[in-house]
């Protein structure tokens, strides 16, 4: 155990190698996504998003939370993807209140064009080099830290509300 904690220099380690690859791999999957589709991280999370949605459409504080996004960032990002002709801004048609933010025609074909070379990235700078039992180890490990986040958000609403 160290001095100032009680995670051991092993377990240390362990944790910097994790952010390391993890900021290693969404880099290379960003420098991929912009190069083969011409799409920023960003992009192509809204865009998948929008195209997983009922009618390919959502509204922008739905969209935020769903990406996990302060409301003035993904206005900025939109604001961007809709000068390319990404995505529309369009009003909600049973409430004047607010609007929606849909995938247009071109962004869907760009997402479907970036989600073949995505998948391919994937598959060569991560899937590839595990094995199965690596594989199901990183599946098990993460769905047990999701739900201890989920719970701890959770909890930390609850104290807020």
């Amino acid at each position: 155990m160290s001095e100032v904690s009680a995670i051991d220099e092993s377990e240390w380690a362990m944790w910097a190698d994790f952010v390391l690859v993890h900021r290693e791999l969404a880099r290379e999957l960003d420098r991929r996504l912009m190069s083969d589709a011409g799409l920023s991280q960003g992009d192509y999370t809204v865009m998948l998003t929008l195209f997983k949605a009922d009618d390919r459409r959502l509204r922008p504080g739905v969209l935020a939370d769903a990406i996990g996004w302060e409301k003035s960032r993904l206005s900025h990002q939109l604001t961007r993807m809709a000068a390319r002709g990404l995505v529309d801004r369009v009003e909600f048609d049973t409430d004047a209140r607010g609007s929606l933010v849909v995938l247009t025609n071109d962004g869907r074909r760009a997402l479907l064009g970036a989600m073949r070379d995505h998948a391919s990235a994937i598959r060569t700078h991560f899937l590839d080099v595990l094995t199965a039992d690596e594989k199901a180890a990183i599946a098990s490990g993460s769905a047990r830290l999701l739900d201890r986040l989920r719970d701890h958000r959770g909890v930390d609403q609850m104290a807020a509300g």
